[in-house]
């Protein structure tokens, strides 16, 4: 197991509400998101960013099929788990883990996929600077899927009746990406079961974009 620090900086209030939500959590390393494991199990292995990993349900499965992860998050709890779980499960040398307040430090390196399931926060936060760095440490071919809430199940922290879910039309225009070096190979919103940290089950509706970097 890799493990890399950026320099420490006093918590923000994002920081805390993300560490105390993830110190309260039981399991860790559980299931991968499925519009992830649809879109890698076809792919050759190679190396992945797995933005906000939280309980590393993506990192160890990306792991696990050979995938050499560098997971991020902003909850140091969040990436001591993941490093524990994978090196539980000896994998440990697929995984490299980093804490990162993502408008402060971004992870070093290029990528064959990177992943943001579900890149929400009850903060302000610049998401399309954040994720149009991401675009820039994306290799040629490699391809970049986010993943969005559509709607709001059950469970979730944010049940504000009026929240806006960004559509994947919506995510590509913010992203503001030359369609011709980064052409779109996906963009819908599909609606699956879903289930919830207590069991609970409900049908929601995910928002997904999927690009590719054809260009240098």
């Amino acid at each position: 197991m890799t493990a890399r620090e950026p320099d420490r900086q006093p918590q923000t209030e994002a920081e805390s509400f993300w560490e105390k939500h993830y110190r309260s959590r039981r399991t860790w390393g559980g299931r991968a998101n499925p519009l992830l494991v649809e879109t890698a199990a076809p792919l050759r292995p190679g190396a992945a960013l797995d933005l906000g990993c939280g309980a590393g349900g993506d990192t160890i499965w990306l792991a696990q099929q050979g995938w050499q992860v560098t997971a991020v998050d902003i909850s140091h709890t969040a990436v001591e788990q993941v490093r524990a779980r994978a090196d539980q499960l000896g994998i440990g040398r697929y995984v490299t883990a980093e804490q990162h307040e993502l408008t402060r430090s971004f992870p070093t390196g290029t990528f064959d996929l990177i992943s943001a399931q579900y890149f929400h926060t009850p903060f302000p936060l610049d998401r399309s600077r954040i994720l149009r760095t991401a675009t820039r440490a994306l290799r040629p071919g490699g391809l970049f899927l986010i993943v969005d809430h559509g709607s709001t199940a059950p469970w979730s922290w944010n049940q504000d009746p009026h929240a806006h879910y960004p559509t994947p039309g919506e995510v590509a225009a913010d992203l503001d990406l030359d369609p011709e070096q980064w052409p779109v190979l996906r963009a819908d919103m599909p609606r699956r079961r879903a289930t919830g940290p207590g069991g609970q089950t409900a049908t929601v509706t995910d928002n997904v974009l999927l690009i590719q970097r054809t260009g240098e």
